[in-house]
């Protein structure tokens, strides 16, 4: 394999997991659009991921929850880091 087809592969699913999160942290803006098919689908695929983040960073005044930005910043240095270990491995 390729180290381009190796980086199409992890930026392809960093951009589609990128997009979940996304739209996630969008229906909450959106009175009950969580409880949507849509909504719970995302909720059980995002939400294992952004529970760790919102355990240990509070929500600001009790209402700003930024723990999803941190998890994206997580989230993009985890894809460049795998990327970076998988040229390693493959290319040398």
């Amino acid at each position: 394999m390729s180290s381009v087809a190796i980086n199409n592969v992890v930026w392809i699913a960093y951009n589609i997991y990128f997009t979940m999160i996304f739209v996630y942290i969008l229906m909450s803006w959106l009175p009950n659009a969580r409880d949507s098919f849509i909504g719970e689908l995302l909720g059980k695929l995002v939400e294992p991921f952004l529970a760790p983040f919102r355990r240990f960073i509070p929500p600001i005044m009790g209402m700003i929850d930024i723990s999803p930005i941190v998890a994206l910043f997580v989230l993009r240095l985890a894809a460049v880091g795998l990327t970076s270990v998988l040229n390693y491995v493959f290319v040398g």
